[in-house]
């Protein structure tokens, strides 16, 4: 029996076939399996989680402690609906944004999700920069799954400079008026939501309003509310990354490292190539070692000249 992930393009031929030996995703003599994709903030996680869940029957559960909670749609970057391409998705904006949402609040709410995403025969797939809870989960419930990790990485400097335009793009589309209603003059920045890059950043600026504050001293505190949330965020991918290094290299997780460096080099020649690249350097063998995780079977190519970024329908078992 053969799963074929199609693509949306019925006449298309599939871009891999993955054998399998029976109708259901979960050997219920095995331990169920779930996915993990890991990688510092900016690296792609959210879209490859996506290509994931359009080709296998998966639901996907946030691990992004700040994307958990409501609001800051644009500052924290959280998938649209259209972008989530109608693949489920738990834990994304669903917590108080004035209250803390914890770790054991993360392990509680993301084993209750694993456990009903595999009681519909569905692989959950997780994914998330907090790598913090994604050890913790690992941690409390290990023995009882099957754990396939998939580390989505690209060189820093490449990474950094992407992240720089993409503050640029989130200014653009409102992230400021976004951020004016979490400001408080005597808001506390450790706590909830309003410990997401570009609150504290802009508390300066947002002081400024209403004073008579000239306009060019509120330009500055503008200009430097932008490079502190460039910055940050920046710092952030670096810690990201290290806790991803020690995870691998002190814990020992098995972790599929696939370097998507030369996508991002890729961006300024267009979306086409870019997606192009996407396609041949994270999806397809992304796609790939998935199948070869939850089947347990060699994967043969098929018509690698398919546009994986085109899929949109659900793997299904026939």
């Amino acid at each position: 029996m053969t799963i074929s992930m199609v693509l949306c393009n019925p006449s298309t031929q599939p871009i891999i076939n993955v054998p399998c030996n029976g109708p259901k995703l979960i050997n219920a003599k095995q331990k169920e399996k779930v996915v993990l994709v890991m990688g510092a903030t900016g690296t792609g996680k959210s879209r490859l989680s996506i290509d994931l869940g359009t080709c296998f029957p998966s639901e996907i559960i946030n691990s992004d402690k700040i994307q958990a909670y409501e609001g800051l749609e644009i500052a924290t970057n959280k998938v649209t609906k259209e972008e989530q391409r109608g693949v489920p998705h738990h834990l994304l904006g669903i917590h108080n944004p004035y209250s803390e949402f914890t770790a054991n609040d993360f392990c509680d709410m993301a084993s209750l999700a694993m456990e009903s995403i595999i009681g519909r025969e569905q692989l959950p797939i997780i994914v998330g920069g907090s790598n913090s809870y994604v050890e913790a989960l690992v941690e409390r419930f290990g023995s009882r799954y099957d754990w396939f990790f998939l580390w989505l990485d690209v060189s820093m400097p490449i990474l950094h400079s992407y992240v720089s335009k993409r503050v640029d793009e989130m200014v653009e589309k409102g992230m400021v008026n976004e951020l004016r209603p979490f400001f408080s003059p005597n808001g506390d920045y450790s706590k909830g939501i309003r410990k997401a890059i570009g609150v504290p950043e802009f508390d300066m600026f947002f002081r400024s309003e209403g004073t008579t504050w000239d306009e060019r001293t509120k330009q500055r505190l503008f200009d430097e509310a932008i490079r502190g949330v460039k910055k940050n965020t920046c710092t952030l991918a670096c810690k990201q990354f290290e806790r991803i290094e020690r995870l691998r290299n002190v814990k020992r997780w098995n972790m599929q490292r696939l370097c998507a460096t030369r996508v991002f080099e890729m961006h300024g020649n267009g979306d086409d190539e870019a997606d192009e690249a996407w396609r041949k350097i994270v999806a397809e063998p992304s796609a790939r070692l998935v199948a070869q995780f939850l089947y347990n079977e060699a994967i043969n190519n098929n018509n690698n000249n398919n546009n994986y970024s085109g899929i949109s329908s659900r793997a299904r078992f026939f």
